[in-house]
């Protein structure tokens, strides 16, 4: 269940902090979140979020109420070439971004905040314990060298 908008025109900057937003939630709620959301990008991500879910319902027979935001993709699309005038008959480059938007939606349950925050402290713990497994060196790493003193002659004499 997927939908695609390429070369809208808006900064794939501004875009993103709006996908962020939503990304992980219930459809329904991340719908209502985004028509009380007042930018630009809100409005667009609004109009390919119906369009997912849309092609949910009426392509893959699912029902709008288990339709999670599994991902949202913004990237950088190209750019329009554009010059302000300055003094001196210079202009100065401006430079006016696209983005291409992709957003996937899943069946599945929505864990709520509290048991996401578990989830990856579990998730650091079990990484951490990791990398201090696989820093642990070799028996023979770890074996010091043993260092013969051996007095000189010269010490010995003075």
């Amino acid at each position: 269940m997927k939908a695609y908008a390429r070369s809208i025109r808006i900064a794939p900057k501004k875009l993103a902090v709006i996908a962020q937003m939503v990304r992980g939630l219930p459809a329904r709620e991340a719908m209502d979140l985004l028509a009380l959301t007042h930018k630009k990008g809100a409005r667009m991500l609004e109009a390919v979020l119906k369009s997912a879910m849309a092609n949910a319902t009426h392509n893959a027979k699912q029902r709008e109420e288990d339709l999670v935001v599994k991902t949202i993709i913004v990237n950088q699309a190209q750019s329009y070439r554009r010059g302000v005038p300055m003094a001196r008959g210079r202009t100065r480059p401006m430079r006016k971004f696209l983005s291409h938007l992709e957003i996937v939606l899943g069946v599945g349950t929505v864990e709520n905040e509290g048991e996401r925050n578990e989830k990856s402290k579990e998730n650091q713990k079990r990484k951490k314990s990791q990398r201090t497994q696989k820093s642990g060196r070799n028996s023979s790493q770890n074996a010091t060298k043993q260092v013969k003193v051996v007095a000189s002659p010269k010490a010995a004499a003075s």
